[in-house]
């Protein structure tokens, strides 16, 4: 009996340093499960993707709805493994990083890569620091925003660098542009098996997302982002992305259609109005509304760190030119540490809920 594709183990995968076939890897799988936090999960994992189920259930990462399992073909995980490793022209031998958990699909498919393209791959604990420890370099490296602002004096060790989760921020590309790391913005999400859409970050950046091989896109009466993507999803994905369509391969991202304010009857964009407060605010912040009895939504800033004097700093947004008088946030609010998901994404609904 032939093996089905996803058991056929690279030759050249390498897991924090030792090889594995798959009778390897089931033995590393069922010791890790053992181990805690991290470790469990990616022994869970690999114990999963080596079974001859031709499925795997995944849990969505909340961020920007309520979490669900879905369940998930290994064969488009291969060919999406495929696509990045043609993309970025990652060749088997080349050293890779695990520093993202591997409950949610992005550390997931780290590991898939690895095992389908041949990587040698290391994984660490998914810190906010995961570079501080080591001094190994990398050819290809996957982290959120927050790992990435933490990581900028130790980025010279890595080649490729590809960031997910959340937008890349003004002052977060500018500091890249400064470094030698190749880093790209990606576009995805569960249903697509992580990114189906690319952005450079460093140099000359485009302003667009390009659609990964065999990925085409459109829009929807709303003027959402609609994913044709036939080598990792079965059906078309209509998503809550509003988008500036350039072709059937590019796209402006633009916001979420329900995160959408609604103030006074005027429409308010959070991630329009995050992007024009970007050159003000050095610390992790967001947008969003409020219930108010006169407007129905009050538009609030939420600002994490220390509280400093909030009528000066209203002074001053107030001041930007870029801003219109509706786009002022009415409020401020500090909290000290955001609420963040299990894949290390800021979850602004669990943050909003402690301000209330």
């Amino acid at each position: 009996m032939v093996d089905p594709t996803w058991r056929n183990i690279h030759p050249e995968f390498r897991l924090n340093g030792g090889f594995f076939g798959v009778q390897q890897l089931e033995e590393l799988a069922n010791n890790l499960k053992q181990e805690k936090a991290f470790k469990k999960d990616i022994g869970a994992f690999l114990l999963d993707w080596i079974s001859n189920s031709e499925t795997l259930n995944v849990n969505t990462s909340g961020s920007t709805g309520n979490p669900k399992t879905i369940q998930l073909k290994k064969e488009h995980m291969v060919n999406s493994a495929l696509a990045t490793g043609e993309y970025f022209d990652l060749k088997p031998g080349q050293k890779a990083l695990l520093c993202l958990p591997c409950t949610g699909i992005a550390g997931k498919m780290m590991l898939v890569r690895a095992m389908v393209l041949g990587l040698q791959l290391d994984f660490v604990q998914p810190t906010s620091s995961p570079l501080s420890k080591m001094d190994k370099t990398y050819d290809f490296v996957a982290m959120v925003p927050l790992q990435v602002k933490n990581s900028l004096p130790h980025l010279q060790r890595v080649r490729k660098l590809i960031i997910g989760g959340a937008p890349v921020d003004l002052q977060l590309r500018e500091q890249l542009n400064q470094l030698p790391v190749q880093a790209f913005e990606t576009y995805g999400m569960t249903e697509t098996i992580t990114h189906i859409a690319v952005k450079p970050v460093s140099g000359n950046s485009l302003k667009y997302f390009e659609a990964l091989p065999h990925v085409t896109v459109s829009q929807d009466k709303r003027g959402c982002l609609v994913i044709d993507a036939p080598k990792v999803t079965d059906t078309k994905i209509i998503t809550n992305d509003l988008v500036e369509l350039l072709s059937n391969t590019t796209f402006i991202w633009v916001g979420r259609f329900d995160s959408i304010i609604n103030s006074g009857g005027i429409k308010l964009m959070p991630e329009k109005i995050e992007e024009k407060l970007e050159s003000l605010i050095s610390s992790r912040f967001f947008v969003s509304g409020l219930p108010d009895k006169i407007l129905g939504q009050k538009l609030v800033l939420v600002i994490e760190g220390n509280p400093s004097d909030e009528q000066e700093l209203i002074r001053t947004i107030s001041g930007l030119k870029e801003l219109s008088k509706y786009e002022v946030p009415k409020q401020v609010y500090f909290v000290k540490t955001f609420q963040e998901t299990t894949t290390k994404k800021v979850d602004r609904k669990k943050t909003l809920e402690q301000v209330i």
